[in-house]
């Protein structure tokens, strides 16, 4: 059985993986466009520096990762993140801690106390009685009012998918949360009920020592697969009971087909195949993401904790900031300092458009008006992704189900990837290996 697996970020490994696994007959071909495996996640070494140009890791609450790192003798590589990087951050109009306990919020001074009041009362408001989709902003001011949702659900949306309140869906981006109100009610009557089953703590931050390249490699050095790095695919079709894949330079034949590429990337390659599965590809929304590490030799400034995030009244000029070599010690030589700065999402997507010198001073006068940090950096990295994070709006749920309903028409045709039903790291690898297995037991029912 030959399979071809388009994409060899971390959704296409986790397929490829698990699809030798469960068949080791099947005759893997993996084709990337980049001239390195792990898509998004790739770690950019500048002088000891070592910068993520995506994720910079998981967390330990979901199985997915942390089994697949385990399967594929792994574990020696997993760095687990630093206590002291548990501290985070919010900026409003000022920096304020993140109150991450009940006595910590009711001294905050991210909300007055009529705002906590109804934040409290939420859990008198009646659970929501129909399935209709609707916003995190529209969620958060029904059961949580406006002034939450605008300062907390507003610098979580902007850090997780670069976008805003008013046009993520919280059905498809925050599936536990409507899971809660429906089961138990309301959240706080939901997160009571799960305390009592279950004790244990949260996830926590995990990485690879070295950067995310390095379980990337390490992979690839698991999977018994040709190779096509560099490599661009113009188009997938039917030539009887198999399909063809099309390079610049080849054509050939496969049994299966997996796209594990972004959805705006998958799209032309069906256009000949299905006009109108590649239209429902090339209608997914995306958020543009220009990422800016800075590192310095010697710095004054503690970065004591995590990060920050920002509101989108917020003075300054990014979405927020993670404090690298505070979360990962090895992401910065000893004795020396680095953060990451994204910018842009749908809050600012005219930031893609700048040169990378005035990303680079937009980022350096955040820092000065955020943290006070005004020296010159002694390293510094720019990555734009100008499709950077899928958008998962008001919607997606019956978009994707429509996507994945006319693939399902071409026997031995899958599709996966970040854009549809989750776009963590746990996510992409849960539903890489139910796509491989899926694809292994294909094969036996020829």
């Amino acid at each position: 059985m030959r399979v071809a697996i388009i994409g060899a970020g971390i959704s296409g490994l986790s397929t490829a993986f698990y699809l030798q696994r469960s068949r080791s007959d099947a005759q893997i071909h993996i084709y990337e466009a980049n001239a390195h495996a792990g898509g998004t996640l790739h770690t950019r070494d500048l002088d000891g520096f070592l910068f993520e140009e995506g994720g910079n890791g998981f967390l330990s609450n979901k199985p997915d990762m942390l089994k697949l790192v385990e399967d594929c003798q792994g574990l020696h590589l997993l760095m687990r993140s630093e206590d002291a990087s548990r501290k985070r951050f919010i900026y409003t109009d000022a920096m304020h801690a993140f109150p991450d306990s009940p006595p910590k919020f009711l001294k905050s001074k991210l909300l007055t106390l009529p705002q906590k009041l109804r934040v409290a009362g939420e859990f008198f408001i009646p659970a929501k009685k129909d399935d209709v989709d609707e916003t995190l902003q529209a969620f958060g001011y029904r059961r949580l009012g406006q002034a939450f949702t605008d300062v907390f659900l507003d610098a979580m949306t902007a850090g997780i998918y670069g976008t805003t309140a008013d046009r993520v869906s919280v059905q498809a981006a925050f599936p536990l949360v409507t899971q809660l109100e429906r089961d138990h009610g309301g959240l706080f009557k939901g997160m009571l009920a799960r305390r009592k089953k279950s004790a244990g703590p949260g996830g926590v931050l995990m990485s690879f020592k070295g950067g995310m390249s390095r379980i990337i490699e390490h992979l690839q050095g698991q999977i018994e697969a040709t190779w096509h790095l560099g490599t661009s695919v113009e188009s997938i079709t039917r030539e009887g009971a198999q399909y063809v894949v099309r390079t610049p330079d080849s054509s050939v034949n496969f049994d299966q087909v997996i796209t594990a590429v972004p959805a705006y990337c998958a799209a032309p390659m069906f256009q000949e195949l299905d006009p109108q599965l590649s239209e429902q590809l090339a209608a997914l929304s995306y958020s543009p993401i220009a990422v800016v590490g800075f590192g310095w030799k010697q710095l004054d400034h503690d970065l004591d904790g995590f990060g920050l995030l920002t509101t989108a009244t917020a003075p300054l000029p990014f979405l927020g900031v993670l404090w690298d070599s505070s979360i990962f010690p090895d992401r910065a030589p000893p004795g020396m300092k680095s953060v990451r700065i994204m910018l842009g999402g749908q809050r600012s997507p005219e930031k893609l458009e700048l040169s990378d010198e005035a990303l680079i001073a937009e980022s350096r006068r955040g820092l000065a008006e955020a943290l006070g940090i005004t020296q010159e950096p002694d390293a510094t990295m720019i990555k734009c992704w100008p499709k950077g994070l899928p958008g998962y709006p008001v919607g997606h749920i019956k978009a994707v189900d429509q996507i994945m309903d006319r693939a399902e028409q071409y026997r031995g045709l899958h599709i996966t990837g970040n854009a549809f039903r989750g776009i963590a790291m746990n996510d992409c690898v849960r539903n890489g290996r139910a796509t491989g297995e899926k694809a292994a037991f294909f094969g036996r029912v020829n």
